[in-house]
């Protein structure tokens, strides 16, 4: 593989490292919303904030892990057929299959895109009676898909190099 796609490969994944481990901290932080969340409804006035910020923390954790997910093989995949094959084959199957959630991604980013554009520019708000804006969350999911979709890439790469017997 040429030094430029090595380069590639491997600056993807570790940006997808540093943002999916930092997604997984978001955890913690949705945990805290919640039970204060549950406080604030036994002893205090219930917070209007807390179940759209918590529906936004793991909207949050969900698209920014989504690379490091397909970077740690921790993703959904049928199993009938692909546990038993070798790390050849596999990677042969992948590189038929990978340009199919490449073009779904392409086509995710594209309205994330539109979407958060539209968001910025009328200032979109949401429905609920908190109204907090919609464009972070906007910009934060089409920044997930933009970071799985050139994770895809690289593991299509790296597929693509084991299918012929070589590393990146």
């Amino acid at each position: 593989m040429p030094r430029a796609v090595r380069t590639y490969v491997r600056l993807v994944e570790a940006v997808n490292r540093a943002v999916g481990r930092f997604a997984m901290l978001m955890v913690f932080a949705m945990m805290g919303v919640l039970l204060y969340s549950a406080v604030s409804k036994a002893f205090l006035l219930p917070a209007l904030w807390t179940l759209e910020t918590a529906q936004f923390l793991m909207v949050a954790y969900f698209m920014l892990g989504g690379g490091y997910s397909i970077q740690l093989g921790a993703h959904v995949r049928m199993d009938l057929l692909y546990g038993g094959w070798s790390a050849r084959t596999k990677a042969r199957a992948d590189v038929v299959t990978l340009p199919l959630l490449i073009a779904y991604l392409a086509l995710l980013v594209y309205g994330g895109i539109s979407s958060a554009q539209y968001a910025v520019e009328y200032g979109e708000r949401s429905y609920s009676s908190w109204a907090p804006p919609m464009a972070p969350i906007k910009i934060i999911m089409t920044c997930g898909a933009i970071l799985t979709l050139l994770q895809a890439s690289a593991t299509f790469i790296r597929n693509f190099a084991a299918a012929r017997g070589r590393e990146v």
